[in-house]
């Protein structure tokens, strides 16, 4: 892998689950992450900090649905400069809530269909060598064959 702008990048893909596959990835700083919509319907992805439950409108993006296999499938992009910890969520399946403590976290929305968990993740910026190499393979495919809705 090449220096941190010229890293490869990397993936994280959802489905008609109403999930984010690889919702915990880690990345270098500015390397690319890209969001892929293998779903028809339409997602969000929405930074937010789970201290004060401000979304964040740099970490803002939406992804409109893929008609089905063979189309092409509709991305997000982003980079972060600074390694920290990045959480986002699904607005369109997902809802900030305040959890005892404090702490913001997302809930699942009661009126979408899908898993039980709320469609959320995160994205760890670091240079630590280690948990670079502890990312789910699937990071390393734009698109997962016979993947498509779910």
């Amino acid at each position: 892998m090449g220096q941190a702008g010229t890293a490869p990048p990397v993936y994280v893909h959802m489905n008609g689950a109403n999930e984010f596959l690889e919702n915990v990835v880690v990345v270098r700083p500015v390397q690319a992450v890209v969001f892929v919509d293998e779903d028809t319907g339409p997602h969000t992805i929405v930074g937010y900090d789970p201290a004060t439950g401000k979304t964040n409108q740099r970490f803002n993006g939406a992804v409109a649905g893929t008609p089905g296999p063979g189309h092409p499938v509709h991305t997000y992009t982003i980079r972060f400069r600074h390694p920290g910890l990045k959480y986002y969520y699904c607005s369109v399946h997902a809802e900030l809530a305040v959890e005892p403590g404090g702490v913001t976290q997302p809930k699942k929305r009661p009126t979408v269909h899908g898993f039980g968990d709320p469609m959320d993740g995160l994205i760890i910026v670091t240079t630590d060598k280690q948990l670079l190499r502890d990312n789910p393979a699937t990071v390393h495919k734009r698109i997962l064959p016979n993947y498509f809705g779910g």
